[in-house]
């Protein structure tokens, strides 16, 4: 595939890349990743039109289908694609016909887990390894493999090759890190004895036949690579010597045409966080490794982790550290990157804040256009008639509702009580290890500039307020206050989690910490308090702390937390609150057994959600030509709400001031009742 004509430029990430015979318009691509919308194992439309988006916004290479599996012994336990029959290859055609009409390029990411993986999975067969181990994420006891099983997955891995040349796509990659032929390669999970362990040929034997079988069997041109780690780091077993020689013997072998190199391990929670990193990480914290170790290969390399801003994709690429550079997560949060670098309006990309919410929920925190291309638009239109619409509240949601009226060519007024937008994010930016969560307001704040709304600050909208700006919508995103657990008798004596961040000082003496909910604000919460000083017992009913955090971001919250000094007290229920003697008296019980558990301390903090600020929105609904419900089915699809006769503006309130939930709740709410209004 030849990239079009573009003017030039000295742009590094804008420069074509010749990648064997294929021509990339950009040095930017997506990466591999399992962003869960598969159907039946197969990318259908929903999983298409997520990497189409990308295409059309000018990225030079998407890859897809992180983890796709090439055996029907390799589960699907995390919503992988399965290319181990022919039923994928017409999913492969659509697919490729999607992203090449953009201009872009198309691979898939081949493997087999063996032992990262599960007895229980969709067929319920005996996973397989080198030798027997039990990976700690997984779980599965594994079998060892015999001569006929490793000749069978051999034979799967080329033929997986043949459905993705025959389906249209322009390469693919295998999988190593932590996957089979990973498990061969690590003395950690081989203890063979045979050909394929002990040396380090013996156990490179493995990958090497499978590359030899997809050579064999698919035909040039085709490109070939691989994902790899250049070392290990938490202890790993396999010595960062041996992957460079690893990494020496597959470029000599001739057999593929570039590495996608990353660093870590992924088979503990701890390891998989740092190999996936979020905003506990700092940018890019796995280039320096990558950078160094490209100094012993000559094939073209590739990166991704946390690459989130353009200035570090520009050096990375500018100063020769990789070829192509990932932007992975950042086209979740805005997959048009390439497409405003190139038309200079960098500014108005949207920023990805590494809150792993797509790991976790396969959406991005605040772009809810991820994964609902069908219902709604990366790029929003113009409206047909401009209205005058007057948004309540400049939190998260209010913004959104902002922003996207004043796209659509809407007449916007927005007021907000305090003196500066943001909502909750402010108080959630407090916390250690979610400061960047800052960037989604950032952002908003900076699209109103641009689109030239101005924010009334300072402002409590009453009636008068409103009816003075002549609406003809009203959104209320008026927010939430904290749910200040009125059914427990005696919790008055206690501080919701946002006034004691918003204190000059963390408490003094004894802190229980009581986590009603079990979301990243409670874990957070506790940690940034107990780093701060104050001596804090985190007590929650869950059977862990942090219930709800996504599998990336807890396993370092939870380092965080033991680092800090507090101490967890699973598994029980508030029920009382007492005051002896100058100090609280906590009576819970137990979740599972019912046992009364008293504890006592100077200063109790809670965290419950929150309540919904919805006087205004009360005040206004019976003023209101629908009475301030909206029609759950235009919602839901999207779509513009009824008309509603009668005199008077619609209604509708958003996000907590609902009922609470979370950020991308209040963006959705937004956006669903916005883009085509």
């Amino acid at each position: 595939m030849n990239a079009p004509d573009r003017p030039t430029t000295s742009d590094p990430l804008l420069q074509p890349f010749q990648l064997a015979h294929l021509t990339l318009r950009n040095r930017i691509m997506s990466t591999s990743h399992a962003i869960g919308f598969g159907e039946d194992g197969m990318p259908a439309g929903r999983y298409q039109r997520y990497h189409e988006a990308k295409a059309q916004g000018g990225i030079g290479l998407t890859m897809f289908g992180g983890s796709t599996n090439v055996s029907r012994d390799s589960a699907n336990t995390f919503g992988q694609l399965s290319a181990s029959d022919d039923r994928v290859i017409p999913f492969f055609q659509e697919f490729a016909d999607r992203i090449h009409k953009h201009g872009a390029a198309l691979m898939c990411q081949l493997t087999h887990l063996g032992g990262r993986s599960q007895w229980r999975g969709d067929n319920w067969l005996p996973t397989v390894s080198p030798s027997r181990f039990r990976e700690p994420l997984h779980r599965g006891f594994t079998k060892e493999m015999q001569a006929e099983d490793i000749d069978r997955v051999i034979a799967d891995f080329g033929q997986a090759a043949r459905r993705c040349y025959e389906g249209g796509l322009d390469g693919c990659e295998l999988h190593i890190t932590g996957h089979l032929i990973g498990q061969f390669w690590s003395p950690a999970t081989n203890r063979r004895t045979d050909a394929f362990g002990g040396s380090l040929e013996n156990r490179a034997r493995f990958g090497l036949m499978a590359l030899e079988e997809i050579r064999r069997v698919v035909p040039q041109p085709f490109v070939v690579g691989v994902r790899m780690v250049v070392g290990e780091g938490d202890n790993g077993e396999m010595p960062d010597e041996d992957y460079i020689a690893m990494a020496e013997l597959l470029e000599r072998s001739g057999f593929i045409d570039f590495f996608n190199f990353g660093y870590g391990r992924i088979d503990t929670e701890v390891g998989l966080a740092r190999y996936m990193p979020g905003m506990a990480l700092g940018l890019a914290p796995q280039l320096r490794p990558v950078a160094n170790f490209r100094k012993n290969v000559g094939l073209p390399v590739f990166h991704a982790a946390r690459i989130n801003d353009l200035a570090t994709a520009r050096y990375a690429v500018g100063e020769g550290h990789v070829d192509l550079i990932g932007m992975t997560r950042a086209h979740i949060a805005d997959p048009h990157i390439a497409r405003k670098v190139s038309e200079g309006a960098e500014e108005t990309i949207r920023p990805c804040v590494g809150a792993t919410y797509c790991s976790w929920h396969g959406s991005c925190i605040h772009n809810p256009a991820i994964g609902r291309e069908d219902v709604l638009p990366h790029v929003i239109g113009k409206a047909d008639k401009a209205k005058r619409v007057t948004v309540v509240g400049a939190g998260p949601g209010g913004l959104e509702a902002a922003r996207i009226c004043a796209e659509r060519g809407h007449e916007v007024t927005l007021f907000e009580a305090a003196p500066k937008a943001g909502g909750q994010v402010l108080l959630a930016a407090k916390l250690d290890l979610r400061r960047d969560l800052i960037g989604i307001v950032d952002w908003r704040v900076s699209e109103l500039e641009r689109l030239g709304v101005g924010v009334h600050y300072n402002v409590y909208a009453d009636e008068t307020h409103i009816a003075e700006t002549q609406p003809d919508t009203v959104i209320i995103a008026t927010g939430g206050v904290p749910d200040r657990l009125e059914d427990i008798p005696g919790a008055e004596l206690g501080t919701p989690l946002w006034e004691a961040l918003e204190a000059a000082a963390p408490p003094e003496g004894d802190v229980i910490f009581y986590d009603g909910t079990g979301t990243a604000a409670g874990l957070n919460g506790a940690h940034t308090l107990a780093a701060a000083g104050a001596n804090l017992t985190y007590v929650t009913p869950d059977s862990t702390a942090g219930a709800e955090v996504s599998y990336i971001e807890r396993p370092l919250q939870m380092r965080a937390f033991y680092n800090s000094g507090a101490r967890l007290c699973p598994d029980l229920t508030l029920r009382a609150v007492t005051r002896q003697d100058n100090r609280l008296c906590l009576s819970f019980e137990n979740s599972y057994s019912g046992e009364a558990v008293e504890m006592s301390c100077d200063t109790l903090i809670y965290e419950h959600g929150t309540l919904p600020v919805d006087g205004l929105y009360l005040d206004l609904a019976g003023l209101s030509r629908n009475r301030g419900l909206p029609d759950l089915a235009a919602l839901t699809s999207a779509q513009p709400q009824p008309e509603t006769t009668g005199d008077g503006y619609a209604l509708y309130r958003i996000g907590d001031a609902v009922s609470s939930r979370d950020i991308h709740a209040a963006i959705l709410d937004a956006a669903r009742l916005c883009t085509r209004l």
